[in-house]
């Protein structure tokens, strides 16, 4: 079998400080592509990132997190990649774990993998969550797996690999430009019937990695359940959403015997 063509991206914002880090820690012997796309940063993070000799594009302000994720993805399936791994360059996820987050995905076992932060227990407060980020991590996970019938130990990770049928499955561009777009092209890839699964990962919390305080924890809390709400009134057929809607018949999912989605 052919090796698949792995592209990360990188969406950036003022990555200055941590993208060197970051970069110097992904494994090149797994990475075909690394792709950076820069959301109008203030500091010199283009200038380092075309030092490193990435593939650079540039907003030309600052768009927002969703859509600097539709640049991204769009440039990596333009490039030709078969998995797409999104690392954020803030060096809060361990890049050295690449290989195991697209392992899933080489062996044909899934679609999305998301590298978690809390399976394996409570050691992400250890590792420097605050509390009640982690609290409020673990009840919206819940209401998520319900929603979406399956069994995740966390959503809200901004480290995970999509093999490329799934990104051109779904429709991300037309989710928001703000930070719930990744919790809209989870219940995208759900909707599919693609098939998820997740690696554990440490989580770094220091003063350069970004992190969202709690005003801004609330108003994405609130804007999740939204996602939730307007996912189960698509599902149940009583207000159909454009959105949710796959791009190519050829992609439906069917349910295996465990309840899983699997390859039709």
């Amino acid at each position: 079998m052919p090796q698949p063509k792995v592209v990360v991206v990188m969406p950036a914002y003022n990555a200055g400080r941590t993208l060197r880090m970051t970069y110097e820690e992904l494994p090149k012997d797994s990475v075909n592509l690394v792709i950076l796309v820069d959301d109008g940063s203030t500091d010199a993070t283009r200038e380092i990132a075309r030092q490193l000799g990435l593939e650079v594009f540039v907003h030309d302000r600052n768009y927002g997190y969703g859509a600097n994720q539709k640049t991204c993805y769009t440039e990596a399936l333009r490039a030709g990649a078969d998995i797409v791994v999104m690392v954020h360059p803030d060096y809060q996820y361990d890049p050295t774990l690449l290989p195991e987050i697209i392992e899933p995905i080489v062996r044909g076992e899934a679609e999305l993998v998301l590298g978690s932060r809390l399976k394996g227990g409570g050691s992400a407060i250890q590792q420097g969550m605050p509390w009640w980020k982690y609290v409020a991590n673990r009840a919206l996970t819940w209401v998520e797996n319900r929603a979406f019938g399956i069994d995740l130990s966390e959503y809200h990770t901004g480290y995970r690999a999509f093999h490329r049928e799934a990104l051109e499955a779904v429709n991300f561009r037309m989710n928001s430009d703000g930070f719930v777009f990744d919790q809209e092209i989870i219940a995208q890839v759900v909707a599919g019937r693609f098939r998820i699964a997740e690696i554990s990962v440490p989580v770094r919390y220091f003063p350069e990695a970004s992190s969202a305080g709690f005003y801004d924890s609330c108003v994405y809390g609130l804007k999740i359940l939204w996602v939730v709400t307007r996912y189960l009134l698509h599902r149940w057929g009583l207000k159909r959403s454009r959105r949710l809607e796959t791009l190519r018949g050829r992609y439906t999912r069917l349910p295996d015997q465990a309840g899983r989605p699997r390859s039709a």
